[in-house]
């Protein structure tokens, strides 16, 4: 892993390459991190018990990385978020008078060692981006050519990204008129998508990006909390761009036709309880950040919690009458997310995809 990164980290231009620390500077820089946050957490009256639970969060941020030996992405993720939070929650506590010199001495550190992390932190991303484009493990090579015709963005482009089920929908069948743009692709997990976030969402500026992810992560055995991370990451790329973010739940998936063909048996691949789980965490999390949640569970659903045998074919895969289930809850969902100054008339013309 870490031979790789370095080989990215030399192939990127001079600045890029400077921004990345070495494995033991950025594991130095993280417990230096974490020391702070202990030590001025007793400086502040109260700032010890209101900051209980994210110092909780930094002392397993300390485990993850000590177990892991390093700095993953997904670790200096959790490190960097909880460190903020700690600061945001120092910053509004009343300070001692005459101020604590020391105390504001190590409280302007850890502001300066997260900002020396966030840094890095984009370095990293850099740098997988450019290994998995030297391999191109997360496609980027599939909408090449579309991205480069694509016409310039109107003030109310959505761009559709997931999976299979998005890369299937024939949108300008279903939202005529509309500047939708579909950037799915067949078979890809979650941190395929955040791999190809740049090239293929965040270039095209839209207003709005819907997401419905995760059901090939499960699949596949990726863990719900390494999930659950990648959605966050890409939600956080969207925002920082100044995209909404739309986020749908997973469909459920069902054994109904198993009898047909036995591959058609998806529950066991796709546990419906940790499909169930996701879409919790998918549903608190924008309630949380003021995302738009968009439930296509609750209406696909059956009343043995899998999916309705009439909307997919395989139980697995929206069919036609599944598409049409879904397109009024996305277009409510977009409508609900851009203010109604910004909802196209439908006109009939159809927008390249």
């Amino acid at each position: 892993m870490m031979r790789w990164m370095l080989l990215c980290a030399l192939s990127l231009p001079l600045a890029a390459q400077l921004e990345l620390l070495n494995a033991r500077d950025a594991l130095t820089l993280a417990g230096r991190m974490i020391q702070l946050a202990g030590s001025t957490s007793i400086t502040a009256p109260g700032l010890a018990r209101a900051a209980a639970p994210m110092l909780e969060n930094l002392n397993q941020d300390d485990k993850a990385i000590k177990i892991a030996g390093r700095l993953t992405i997904s670790t200096t993720y959790g490190l960097l978020t909880d460190a903020r939070s700690y600061l945001a929650l120092a910053d509004g506590v009343p300070k001692p008078f005459p101020p604590n010199p020391t105390a504001k001495q190590q409280l302007t550190e850890l502001r300066d060692a997260v900002e020396r992390l966030e840094i890095h932190f984009r370095a990293m991303l850099t740098a997988t981006e450019t290994q998995m484009r030297g391999a191109d493990r997360d496609n980027l090579r599939r909408y090449a050519e579309a991205n480069k015709t694509l016409a310039a963005a109107t003030p109310d482009r959505v761009l559709f990204y997931g999976d299979s089920i998005t890369d299937a929908w024939r949108l300008n069948e279903y939202f005529p008129g509309k500047d939708f743009v579909n950037r799915g692709i067949s078979g890809q997990i979650t941190g395929e998508m955040l791999g190809r976030m740049q090239a293929d969402v965040i270039n095209h500026r839209p207003a709005a990006m819907l997401v419905l992810a995760g059901t090939n992560d499960i699949a596949r055995g990726v863990s719900v909390e390494t999930i659950q991370n990648n959605l966050k990451m890409m939600a956080d790329l969207a925002e920082k761009h100044s995209i909404k973010v739309i986020l749908a739940s997973i469909l459920p998936t069902s054994d109904h036709h198993k009898d047909s063909n036995p591959r058609f048996e998806m529950t066991k691949g796709r546990p419906l309880a940790v499909i169930r789980e996701l879409n919790q965490f998918i549903s608190s999390m924008c309630q949380k950040r003021g995302f738009t949640y968009l439930n296509y569970y609750d209406a696909t659903v059956d009343s043995s919690g899998q999916l309705k045998a009439e909307l997919a074919n395989d139980g697995l895969h929206p069919n036609a009458d599944g598409y049409r289930v879904m397109a009024p809850l996305a277009l409510a969902a977009i409508e609900k997310t851009l203010t109604p100054a910004r909802i196209p008339q439908q006109t009939g013309k159809k927008k390249r995809q």
